[in-house]
């Protein structure tokens, strides 16, 4: 008989970063999660089919609706070619409501998210709020996007699907 033995289970989302090569590899977030094996990069782009893809083009918000997937993906490109790479694949997409870059790349302006930002904020709004903790932890940044987001995120968190995440986003942008 085991006395005083505690057993954790630790649900983790999967992960996976499509790798476009296209970014500075000293300031790439995706390849820093991938050293901390904390997310997969794949240069297939048929890999990303099972999973939630965030994509800032998509016309549904992602929501807390979509916890249960698979996992989720980002495709991890320069903002410069991010349209045409997005519109050559059919992927279950879904865009990230109205949050604030704390990247040291674009800080301060809304909708220009790293991919660990995407990823973190992903997390957060389905339900996954320790994951993206600790993807933000390997960032002396990265607790920064959560204190910019804080109440946004929990709203995003606490609605019931993408039609309310886009009401709650356009109550933001109308401030």
């Amino acid at each position: 008989m085991l006395i005083g033995l505690s057993v954790v289970i630790l649900f983790i989302m999967d992960l996976l970063i499509y790798h476009a090569n296209q970014c500075d590899p000293r300031k790439c977030s995706g390849r820093k999660l991938a050293r901390f094996e904390l997310v997969r990069l794949s240069r297939n782009i048929n890999q990303l089919r099972p999973y939630i893809v965030l994509s800032p083009f998509s016309e549904k918000a992602l929501s807390p609706e979509d916890r249960g997937a698979r996992g989720l993906a980002a495709l991890d490109c320069s903002w410069a070619h991010a349209e045409e790479v997005f519109a050559r694949f059919k992927l279950q997409e879904r865009a990230l409501p109205f949050l604030v870059a704390a990247n040291p790349v674009n800080w301060g302006k809304p909708f220009k998210l790293s991919t660990v930002e995407a990823l973190a904020a992903g997390l957060i709004i389905l339900g996954e709020r320790g994951q993206a903790e600790l993807l933000l932890s390997k960032f002396n940044w990265g607790h920064v996007f959560l204190e910019l987001n804080r109440e946004p995120l929990l709203e995003y968190a606490a609605a019931k699907d993408s039609a309310e995440v886009v009401r709650i986003q356009n109550e933001y942008l109308s401030q």
